[in-house]
C-alpha cells in the first residue's frame, strides 16, 4: 500500500465525533438540500452531488428515513433558507495551509466569521487559490479496523476492483483514496462489506507541516474547534502534521 496515511490529521477521536453528531446531521442535511436544489433532481442515481452527500450521511450514521425527508423537503420547497456554497483559503499558525468550505445564506456574515477566526488565533485569510494548489481533490473513504478483522489484501483488491485509485493502512484504519468522479461507484461497491467511518470527497494535501511551538499548536487547535463549531462551516482540510 502507498502513501502516507493522515487521518488523524483531518478527523476527531471517535468520542468527539459522537459528541457533535446532531451538529454533524444538520450540516450533512445542507448539503444534500443543496444538492437537490441547485438541479431539482432528488434521484441521487442522476445527481452526483447528492449521491455524494448521502454517502457521506450513511457514513456518519444518518438514518435513512432522516435522508429521505430531507430530499422529499428540499423538492417540495420546505425549506425556505437560499444557501450558496463558498470556499475561503488561508494560513493558520506556522504557516499552516488552511481550506474551510461552508454553505451559507450570508456571505457576509459568513465572510466576516472564517476572517475573524484567522485572526484571533495567528493565522490570515487569502486569496481564492492561495492554498488549493497545495491540495489534491480525491474520494475519501476511511474502513474502520479497530478490531484487526480485516485482511489488507482483502480489502486492498476489492477496493481496487471497484475502482479505487489507491489505499492506506494506518492502524485501525483503511483509507481508500478515488477520483472524484468515481467516488460514489467506489463507495457502493465497498458500502456493504465494510463499516465507513467517513466517506466524501475531501481537500488532501499534497504534503505536510510540523509545527514546533507549543502556542502554534494551541491556536491551530483552537482555531479548528472554532472553526467546526461554525454552523456555516461545512468542512475543514489543513496540512498540519498532528502526529507531531
Amino acid at each position: 500500500m502507498s502513501g502516507h496515511s493522515k487521518w488523524h490529521n483531518i478527523m476527531r477521536t471517535k468520542s468527539a465525533v459522537d459528541a457533535k453528531r446532531a451538529k454533524i446531521f444538520t450540516k450533512i442535511a445542507r448539503e444534500i438540500i443543496v444538492a437537490v436544489k441547485e438541479t431539482g433532481i432528488g434521484d441521487p442515481a442522476n445527481n452526483t452531488r447528492l449521491a455524494n452527500a448521502i454517502a457521506k450521511a450513511k457514513a456518519n450514521n444518518m438514518p435513512s428515513d432522516n435522508i429521505k425527508r430531507t430530499i422529499e423537503k428540499a423538492l417540495g420547497g420546505g425549506s425556505g433558507d437560499s444557501y450558496e456554497r463558498v470556499t475561503y483559503e488561508g494560513y493558520g499558525p506556522g504557516g499552516v495551509a488552511v481550506i474551510v468550505e461552508a454553505m451559507t445564506d450570508n456571505r457576509n456574515r459568513t465572510a466576516s466569521d472564517v476572517r475573524h477566526t484567522f485572526d484571533k488565533y495567528g493565522g490570515n485569510m487569502g486569496t481564492t487559490g492561495c492554498v488549493s494548489w497545495l491540495f489534491d481533490r480525491k474520494g475519501v473513504i476511511i474502513i474502520d479496523n479497530e478490531d484487526g478483522d480485516l485482511s489488507e489484501d482483502d480489502v486492498m483488491m476489492d477496493a481496487l476492483e471497484a475502482g479505487a485509485e489507491d489505499v492506506v493502512t494506518d492502524e485501525a484504519v483503511f483509507e481508500v483514496y478515488t477520483d472524484p468522479d468515481k467516488f460514489t461507484e467506489v463507495a457502493g461497491a465497498l458500502e456493504g462489506k465494510y463499516k465507513f467511518l467517513s466517506a466524501q470527497i475531501e481537500m488532501v494535501p499534497q504534503n505536510y507541516v510540523q509545527l514546533t511551538k507549543p502556542e502554534d499548536i494551541k491556536n491551530m487547535e483552537k482555531m479548528l474547534d472554532l472553526f467546526e463549531d461554525n454552523d456555516d462551516v461545512q468542512n475543514v482540510y489543513h496540512n498540519w502534521d498532528r502526529d507531531d
